[in-house]
C-alpha cells in the first residue's frame, strides 16, 4: 500500500497534453491561472481579496505534508534543506519590506504562498524536453521566482522610458512616470510626482488624494474652479464625508460633490492650507504615509497646472505572475545571466 501511494506522488502522466510529473507539482500548476487572475485584479483595483490567496496556503500545506513523507521515505535530506530556506529566508525577508513599506499587504501574502507552495524545483517532464530548463543546484523554487520578479519588474521602467522617448517627452521623471491631463488624475492609480518647484519620486498616492476628495465633499474640478475657496480651512465641510481606501471602484467612480463654504478675501497666510492636516488627523487611519505637507504641495500644484506628472507604479503581482512563468518554462533567469558573464 505504501508503496503504491508513493509511485502515485512521485510520477503521474497527463494523457492529453503527455507532461509527467510528481502528483504534488502537477497539483502546484493550480497557482499559475490564481496569480494571473490576481495581477488583472491588481492592475484593474490595486487591490487583491485576501481570500484569495487561503486555497493556495491549504493547498501548499497539504502538499508539502505530502512531498515531506515522499522525501522521508526515499531519504531525500535536501528537500527538508530547501523548505528551511524557503520558508526561513523568503518570509522574513518579505515581512521586513512589507515593514518599510516597499510591499504592500497582497504582496507579501502571495510571496508567503510561494514560499510555502514552491519550496524546491518542480520538474515537468514533456517528449523531448524537461521544464524549467535552467534549474539551479540548491534548487530552491522559491529564491528562483523572487529572482525572476525583480528582472521582470526592472523591465517595466525601461518600457517607460522608452514610451516617453518616443512621444517626444523629455523631462526628468520620463524614468518613472507619464504626464496626464489633471481633471484625469482622479481616474488613475499611483503618485503625483511633480512638486510646486520641481519633480519627487515619493509624491502624494493618489489613492490618498481621493479620500481627501470625498471627506473634503469635493470634486477635483470644483477645487481646481476656486481654489483659494477650498485652500482656507475656514471653508472645511462642519460634517466631513465618509472616507474610503481611496479605491478608484469605491471612491473615485462617482465624486461626492458640495458646497466647501464661503470664498475667502485673501488665498494664504493659514496655519492649515487646503485643510491638510485637519483631514489627517480627522481620519481613523493613515493615508498611506500621506504627510500635510505632501498633501498640499500635491493640491498646490492639482489646482494650478492642467497637465501633471504621475508615477502608476507597477503592481508587485504582475512582475510575481511573470515571474512564476519564466521560473516554471526557463528556470533561473538571474544564474544564467551571471554565468553568462562568468559570474555564476
Amino acid at each position: 500500500m505504501f508503496a503504491s501511494t508513493l509511485d502515485i506522488l512521485q510520477s503521474v502522466t497527463v494523457p492529453v497534453v503527455g507532461v509527467t510529473a510528481s502528483l504534488s507539482d502537477l497539483l502546484r500548476l493550480s497557482a499559475v491561472p490564481v496569480f494571473g487572475w490576481a495581477a488583472y485584479r491588481d492592475i484593474e483595483t490595486r487591490r487583491v481579496p485576501t481570500r484569495t490567496w487561503y486555497p493556495l496556503a491549504a493547498l501548499a500545506v497539504l502538499l508539502l505534508v505530502a512531498d515531506g513523507y515522499v522525501a522521508y521515505v526515499t531519504g531525500d535530506r535536501l528537500f527538508f534543506l530547501q523548505v528551511a530556506i524557503s520558508l526561513g529566508f523568503i518570509v522574513p525577508l518579505v515581512t521586513a519590506f512589507w515593514y518599510m513599506g516597499s510591499f504592500g499587504g497582497a504582496d507579501t501574502k502571495a510571496f508567503y504562498v510561494v514560499a510555502l507552495l514552491f519550496p524546491a524545483f518542480p520538474t515537468y517532464y514533456f517528449p523531448g524536453i524537461a521544464f524549467p530548463v535552467h534549474p539551479t543546484t540548491i534548487g530552491v523554487f522559491s529564491l528562483t521566482i523572487l529572482s525572476n520578479t525583480v528582472v521582470a519588474g526592472a523591465l517595466y521602467p525601461l518600457g517607460v522610458a522608452v514610451t516617453n522617448l518616443v512621444r517626444g517627452r523629455f523631462d526628468w521623471p520620463m524614468l518613472i512616470g507619464r504626464p496626464v491631463r489633471t481633471e484625469d488624475v482622479p481616474e488613475e492609480y499611483g503618485m503625483l510626482v511633480e512638486l510646486p518647484d520641481g519633480f519627487t519620486t515619493r509624491g502624494l498616492d493618489l489613492d490618498a488624494l481621493r479620500m481627501y476628495l470625498r471627506w473634503r465633499k469635493c470634486s477635483l474640478a470644483e477645487l481646481r474652479a476656486d481654489p483659494a475657496q477650498f485652500r482656507d480651512p475656514a471653508s472645511l465641510p462642519a460634517v466631513p464625508g465618509e472616507v474610503g481606501d481611496g479605491n478608484i471602484a469605491t471612491d473615485g467612480g462617482t465624486e461626492v460633490t458640495g458646497k466647501a463654504g464661503d470664498d475667502p478675501d485673501d488665498t494664504g497666510g493659514y496655519d492649515d492650507p487646503w485643510g491638510a492636516e485637519a483631514f489627517l488627523d480627522d481620519i481613523e487611519t493613515g493615508a498611506y504615509g500621506t504627510t500635510p505637507e505632501a498633501l498640499r504641495d500635491a493640491l498646490d500644484v492639482l489646482a494650478a497646472e492642467d497637465e501633471v506628472w504621475i508615477s502608476p507604479g507597477i503592481p508587485f503581482i504582475v512582475p510575481m505572475f511573470f515571474g512564476i512563468l519564466l521560473s516554471l518554462t526557463y528556470g533561473d533567469v538571474l544564474v544564467s545571466l551571471l554565468a553568462a558573464f562568468g559570474l555564476g
